[in-house]
């Protein structure tokens, strides 16, 4: 088979063309002069924006996979597009209830086919507020958000603008901010009421500090079941590191009103008091019961296992992103946010005085 002048001489451009951007950055003049269209046409195939023939698609994908070529995200989102990119702020990684958010949150990403922008605010008000304005810069579609201290965050909606803005786990004061919780109030009463049950009557809470909102509805829900049962709170704060809190233990456990069992706020306070009752020799729950907010992979494992008030970090990471795509799609911004708790449940373990020896879960 004979190959004619004409196709040898658009062959060999072809071909020069590819050792050419094998060299640089393939750009989108490159895909065009390759496919052998225009670069607007390209745009459209890549943008899905604009019908265009079977044949002039395959051979703009075809040039893109050859080149290997990346469309710059963020010149599209200068240009109105999406940038397919969302920004995930928490306070931390080290805590595992926050590394189980932002896994869920960027597996439902994915499922978009965005990626996630993820950056921690070290609770700082300040912090948190450079890095949503970073991420705004970088032109995200939307912002999902762990807020840092309620009364002092400064997100709102005229910092994103009509970029959409989901909170959850915590909310922001501004009302017109989407925000998912879970049953904060409502399920430390009801863990409380469970210690009681068991005949404790001076029960203490040991927290970080009330400034953080999930802190604090935890609290409230420990200092209801305390009055309505006629006792007295013993609620301590900022317990921010296992030597602080064994400390603190220690003066409280041999003093002539020590408690008789521990409600804990968070799965990082929980970490501490478990270190500072190996260090102080006591024994769970026959010296001290214990019960914490939030369940973690390795509670069940602890001796004896941990009862929990478990919240359901995957599902309200989910429901706070596909709550944050329902408003890119729509491109909504709405004047009145949506507020969606979801329930918690018990899980009854051996660490409360209970003493069956599978978890009981009361939903």
């Amino acid at each position: 088979m004979k190959v004619s002048a004409g196709n040898r001489s658009q062959n060999r451009a072809k071909q020069d063309e590819l050792t050419r951007a094998a060299h640089r950055k393939p750009t989108m003049s490159d895909v065009a002069r390759l496919a052998g269209v225009g670069t607007m046409t390209v745009s459209r195939v890549l943008s899905g924006t604009v019908h265009v023939t079977a044949a002039t698609a395959q051979r703009v994908h075809t040039a893109v996979a050859q080149l290997k070529y990346r469309p710059n995200e963020l010149a599209r989102a200068f240009r109105g597009q999406h940038s397919h990119s969302i920004g995930l702020i928490i306070p931390y990684l080290y805590d595992p209830f926050f590394a189980n958010c932002a896994h869920a949150v960027t597996t439902v990403a994915r499922e978009h086919g965005y990626s996630v922008l993820i950056t921690t605010s070290g609770e700082d008000p300040e912090t948190e507020f450079a890095e949503a304005e970073q991420m705004l810069q970088r032109h995200v579609d939307g912002i999902v958000v762990i807020p840092s201290r309620f009364k002092h965050t400064r997100l709102t909606r005229a910092l994103f603008g009509r970029t959409p803005v989901v909170a959850f786990d915590r909310p922001v004061p501004d009302p017109t901010i989407d925000v998912v919780l879970v049953q904060n109030t409502a399920g430390t009463r009801r863990i409380v009421e469970h210690l009681i049950e068991h005949g404790h009557r001076r029960i203490a809470y040991v927290a970080l500090s009330r400034s953080l909102f999930t802190i604090n509805a935890r609290f409230l829900g420990y200092r209801r079941a305390m009055h309505d049962a006629g006792l007295e709170e013993d609620a301590i704060f900022d317990c921010d590191s296992e030597e602080k809190t064994t400390r603190i233990l220690k003066e409280r456990v041999s003093g002539p009103d020590a408690p008789t069992a521990l409600l804990t706020s968070n799965t990082l306070v929980t970490r501490f008091v478990l270190g500072a009752i190996a260090r102080l020799g006591l024994k769970v729950p026959n010296d001290l019961a214990f019960a914490g907010f939030d369940d973690f992979d390795l509670a069940e494992f602890t001796s004896p296992p941990l009862t929990v008030v478990r919240q359901p970090a995957l599902e309200m990471g989910r429901a706070a992103t596909s709550l944050l795509f329902d408003r890119v799609t729509r491109g909504e911004t709405p004047s009145t946010g949506n507020r969606i708790v979801l329930p918690v449940e018990i899980v009854l373990r051996r660490s409360c005085g209970c003493k069956h020896h599978n978890a009981v879960v009361i939903h």
